[in-house]
């Protein structure tokens, strides 16, 4: 029995099934998108969608879906389903769908009379090629299948209509055609591994929806071009391979090449090998020697703060060591040409925000948990001192090293941090001055980097270190602690802001901590009774002003940080649990992670979207699966599992 495996009642249940999504990735960008009974729901959904640098930085579909057709005895049942006005759904293929599992791929087994129809699908790494492999498990009588390409040739923030600009030009090539829709798109190859007749027959396909976007409060209508169909036989027991791609391939390959991929998967059979399989699709390889973490998908680039806060929860905790290392050995370029104010050549963006040098040094932090002392040292022990010595130094743009030993940072007109939400130019959260994390993450890495100076023969640098952490430690609490025993969120000269935030939980969990035992589980006793949620922290008490949990239509960029709940958040609420109540705590969390759980059948299977409503039912809102919420979970199942073994 497959862990991810639906019956025929809820696929054919439109209500349950257009609410799930499958996300297939190639670790180079591309990716292929839907939900599991193949509509699309976003314009984000597609077959094939490739990033084109040569136009922009955004993702483009270039093919939306493939419709399949069964013919027998000259009667057409076509298996494809397409949302049109008036909350009109047409073929309605979906109700030919006997099941669906995805242990290894995808696979949906259609049934049609005494047709029985398989489909698999695998998304080729490293290539811009999606393999779809349709095997006739049974049939009486001759059976014919009839494939019509939906083709958008658009960037995901658009939406496409009829023109007389797109070309309806067409070759063929070894068993398919390639076409082009406009000028400055790559080829797309559509191909067989059976020889086939296309049949020229282009026409548009008029008034498709996407009801996502029409929630989110964005266009949500587009034209769609079909340049004709395919078609050839099939007998029982016979396989036959469709691989869209911008490259031509041989198709002799292509059944060879399926069952490779296939064999290069690991089956999601478990809560735990979902989230290895997640965590693998932020993986991102631009070229040979550069590698990068995406935030998330379907909109999300790779971004400084998610990389670092991601990358020990998507590498260490799954005990892929090198592809931290490669992932840093990208990043500390970044880091390096930032430093030193030269043009950034690495795709990482957001990478002048002021706390983003200081979770480098967190993550390094948790590099060295893993490898040891000495090879972090000897990996990463100079950059580490070169970041420390670059704040001191007063060299960040927008980082200020007061002589209380806090840093101080500007967010009045310009989102600084996490919480970055914008409306009408000016940030939702203004967040500026002293800010809670940013000072918690400064203490720590002054701790942590006085401990590896010292271990390093630098005395020195060690003892100068030590006090600037004690000068920090002493103003931290004096700053932030309030009468109540939370810790404001930011402090700006006579403004404190009183709102109970969740960002007070990170002094708690890190390694170093400015504050006290009973100060500690003062500020978590907090958060348990006001911010924790089965998804996570609330980014707002429902006790403070604004609070509204609920992210969605045209009022979401207001209600984004003001009391949603964030998995990531409560990966740091768990580790801190977990550092003040040790093996008493284990239960308590376990229940947590069930939560979590619950998520791989529910949106975007295996995965973990990017937030929750703060109140129940919890729904998810944002991107379908988001690196930081991925990685936290598997630290916390990570750290779960070493308490566990500690006496």
């Amino acid at each position: 029995m497959s862990y991810l495996r639906f019956e025929k009642a809820l696929m054919t249940n439109l209500e349950e099934s257009l609410s799930r999504e499958l996300l297939r990735t190639n670790r180079s960008g591309a990716y292929s998108c839907s939900t599991i009974v193949d509509c699309n729901t976003r314009k984000y959904h597609g077959l094939l969608v490739v990033p084109v640098p040569e136009l922009d930085d955004d993702n483009h579909v270039l093919l939306s879906s493939l419709d399949v057709t069964v013919v027998q005895h000259g009667a057409e049942f076509n298996l494809g389903l397409h949302k049109y006005q008036g909350n009109n759904f047409s073929p309605k293929g979906h109700k030919y769908i006997r099941e669906f599992y995805c242990e290894k791929v995808p696979t949906t087994i259609y049934r049609v009379g005494g047709v029985l129809l398989k489909k698999e699908v695998v998304f080729q790494h490293y290539e811009h090629r999606i393999l779809i492999r349709y095997t006739l498990l049974d049939a009486h009588s001759e059976t014919t299948l009839r494939f019509k390409p939906f083709m958008a040739f658009r960037s995901v923030n658009q939406c496409t209509h009829e023109n007389n600009t797109a070309s309806r030009d067409f070759q063929m090539v070894d068993n398919g055609i390639k076409t082009c829709m406009y000028a400055g798109y790559p080829d797309l190859y559509m191909q067989f591994s059976k020889a086939n007749e296309f049949v020229f027959v282009p026409d548009w396909y008029r008034g498709i929806e996407y009801p996502k976007e029409q929630e989110r409060g964005y266009s949500y209508v587009e034209d769609l071009y079909v340049p004709g169909y395919f078609e050839m036989n099939i007998k029982k027991g016979e396989s036959i391979v469709f691989a869209a791609s911008t490259s031509e391939i041989k198709t002799s390959t292509m059944k060879h090449l399926f069952d490779k991929e296939v064999d290069d998967r690991s089956p999601r059979d478990n809560f735990f090998h979902c989230l290895v399989n997640a965590a693998h699709q932020f993986h991102n390889s631009a070229n040979k020697t550069e590698r990068y973490l995406l935030a998330g998908y379907p909109w999300f680039k790779c971004r400084a703060r998610d990389t670092f806060i991601s990358l020990p929860g998507l590498t260490l905790s799954i005990d892929e060591q090198d592809y931290f290392e490669l992932v840093m050995k990208t990043a500390e370029k970044g880091l390096r040409e930032f430093m030193q104010n030269k043009p950034l050549t690495v795709k990482i963006t957001e990478i002048d925000q002021p706390d983003v040098l200081l979770w480098a040094i967190w993550a390094i932090q948790q590099y060295a948990k893993s490898a040891g002392d000495e090879k972090c040292i000897s990996m990463y022990g100079k950059l580490i001192s070169d970041i420390i010595c670059y704040i001191i130094d007063g060299k960040h743009p927008n980082l200020r090293l007061d002589t209380n030993g806090l840093l101080y940072a500007n967010g009045h007109d310009k989102p600084i941090t996490w919480m970055n939400s914008i409306v009408n130019g000016k940030p939702v959260v203004p967040r500026s001055g002293y800010i809670v994390e940013f000072n918690a993450l400064w203490f720590n890495a002054l701790k942590f980097g006085a401990k590896l100076a010292k271990q390093n023969n630098n005395e020195t640098k060690a003892n100068q270190w030590e006090d600037l952490a004690e000068s920090c430690k002493q103003s931290f609490v004096r700053t932030f602690l309030n009468d109540y025993g939370y810790l404001f969120d930011y402090v700006d000269g006579n403004m404190m802001d009183w709102s109970v935030r969740p960002n007070m939980i990170f002094p708690v969990a890190f390694d170093y901590s400015p504050l006290s035992p009973e100060q500690k589980k003062s500020v978590l006793d907090i958060c348990t009774r006001e911010l924790l949620t089965p998804k996570g922290l609330r980014s707002l008490s429902p006790k403070s002003g604004g609070y509204s949990p609920v992210c969605s239509g045209a009022n979401r960029d207001y209600s984004y940080y003001q009391g949603t709940a964030w998995p990531w958040l409560g990966g740091f609420y768990m580790e801190a649990c977990l550092k003040l109540y040790k093996r008493t705590r284990l239960s308590f969390i376990e229940r947590q992670m069930v939560g979590y759980e619950d998520e791989m059948i529910i949106n975007c299977l295996g995965t973990i979207p990017e937030l929750f409503d703060g109140n129940p039912p919890f729904k998810a809102r944002g991107a379908i699966s988001y690196a930081m919420n991925v990685a936290e979970i598997l630290r916390t199942l990570n750290l779960l599992e070493k308490y566990s073994y500690v006496k």
